[in-house]
């Protein structure tokens, strides 16, 4: 065969190599779930679950101003810890309010007070792009004896978007069902996860519009516990930066803390947990503080 004859069928076989890799997918990496508390999912390119050493959370005691909604998901997550049964919970509402704060910070208060079992509830972040993937995380963590519970922040969906469909199914439905060691924590800002719009625009051209926007809701109706948060009082912001000052040790007087606290939330433009500790963050570099 000529050189030439021989590069096209290597060109050729290179080509179906490519196209069998697409259409199987790799074997996902088997993982030890013991050598961490947190671990983050990734679908691509080989699916496997990355270990978190040191996680980015505040200690629960520094959660103000949503008590009713700390002790509903802290319950919840003390049962599920204890093999009781639980709910998959959607914390929706206003932004900045300690949403994806409180998830993060129930995990290790939940470890924390397990005698003799700490680091035993894991939790696992999955991005919202990789929702079309729960069923293979899912199907992983089936074949694992320890508790986990799925984290997904900034859950929602836009237009033309069919991941919801997959996430419906595990959730709440499918042959198998979901895992009993298995639990699903969602934030939004939106409280069905799809904007109005998209509702609306079902009610409006679909032939039957109530099923239409039954279908859409029905997705958020498969989260047991629906936990809102809203934007605070004046008052509820100051005690979320008093309470920082306290935990860092700040020096500042009680009066210009105050006026201080509430300047820069006017610049801002808002009030929320967000808010405060970012002024917080501003503080303590203005005091040659070291936050850890």
């Amino acid at each position: 065969m000529t050189k030439e004859v021989l590069a096209e069928i290597a060109a050729i076989l290179k080509e179906i190599h490519t196209s069998i890799e697409r259409a199987v997918p790799p074997v996902p990496a088997d993982v030890d779930l013991s050598q961490a508390d947190a671990f983050v999912w990734h679908a691509d390119p080989v699916p496997h679950l990355q270990a978190v050493a040191r996680v980015n959370r505040v200690d629960l005691s520094l959660l103000k101003a949503v008590d009713r909604n700390r002790d509903m998901i802290l319950e919840n997550t003390k049962r599920f810890a204890a093999g009781l049964p639980a709910n998959n919970a959607l914390l929706w509402g206003a932004r900045g309010m300690g949403k994806s704060s409180l998830v993060k910070a129930c995990h290790a208060a939940v470890n924390k007070g397990m005698e003799g079992n700490q680091g035993t509830l894991k939790l696992i972040e999955i991005a919202r792009e990789d929702i079309d993937s729960l069923p293979l995380l899912m199907n992983i963590l089936r074949a694992h004896k320890e508790r986990c519970i799925l984290f997904c922040d900034d859950l929602s969906f836009d237009p033309g978007e069919t991941a919801y469909k997959s996430l419906k199914a595990v959730l709440d439905g499918g042959i198998e069902g979901r895992p009993d060691n298995v639990l699903f924590y969602a934030t939004s800002n939106r409280r069905h996860l799809m904007p109005r719009d998209m509702i609306e625009n079902e009610r409006s051209t679909s032939i039957n519009p109530s099923e239409a926007v039954q279908e859409k809701v029905s997705l958020s109706d498969r989260f047991g516990l629906w936990i809102g948060f809203h934007n605070c009082t004046q008052n509820d912001y100051l005690a979320m930066v008093e309470g920082y000052v306290a935990e860092y040790g700040i020096d500042i007087e009680p009066d210009k803390l105050r006026a201080s606290a509430l300047e820069w939330a006017t610049t801002r433009g808002s009030r929320s947990g967000r808010v405060a500790w970012q002024y917080i963050q501003d503080l303590a570099g203005e005091k040659g503080i070291v936050i850890k």
